[in-house]
């Protein structure tokens, strides 16, 4: 896709705000929770849909708004919670990595050179649910899965590189066309 999923237009700079989007906690399907200002709750889900549209805030490893957690939700364009339009799924960190092996820079401003102009959309803290590094700090999904954690690319200034962290951090979701 040309724009980040909740964005209302392609990334003019990589701190337009328009284009920064949702933030969606990994393996949660479009159902509130993602928008930067939806209500929180302390309540873990025991289902791939929890029913309400809140924020789910963890403070204990392993940091998954899911108990027990579900590594398949995010499978391929026939995920069970698959956000992106039909016919799109979410990247592989595999094809996170050859992204970024595409860029002129190892850093935000090889993000935003590159023809997917990734902006430095922030996140979602899990413990508060508060945003954090909007406009300095970018970080995207992946649907791969590491143990209870899941993969994804981040990027800032200095550097760029794919890591992994808990499911309930809220990032930025980029769909890719299957």
């Amino acid at each position: 896709m040309d724009k980040n999923l909740g964005a209302t237009q392609v990334a003019t700079s990589s701190t337009d705000a328009a284009s920064y989007g949702d933030l969606y906690q990994w393996g949660r399907g479009t159902d509130g929770h993602q928008i930067r200002t939806s209500g929180t709750t302390t309540v873990l889900s025991t289902t791939d849909q929890p029913g309400h549209g809140d924020f789910i805030l963890v403070s204990n490893s392993p940091f998954d708004w899911r108990s027990p957690g579900n590594d398949n939700l995010w499978q391929g364009v026939n995920g069970v919670n698959n956000p992106c339009p039909s016919g799109y799924r979410i990247p592989t960190d595999a094809e996170w990595d050859q992204e970024l092996l595409s860029w002129s820079s190892n850093n935000a401003a090889g993000a935003f050179t590159s023809p997917l102009k990734l902006p430095l959309a922030g996140y979602r803290y899990v413990i508060s649910g508060s945003l954090s590094s909007v406009g300095s700090n970018g970080y995207y999904w992946s649907s791969t899965v590491s143990g209870t954690l899941a993969r994804h690319l981040g990027f800032n200034s200095f550097n760029a590189s794919t890591s992994y962290i808990g499911r309930a951090t809220g990032f930025a979701v980029r769909c890719l066309k299957d």
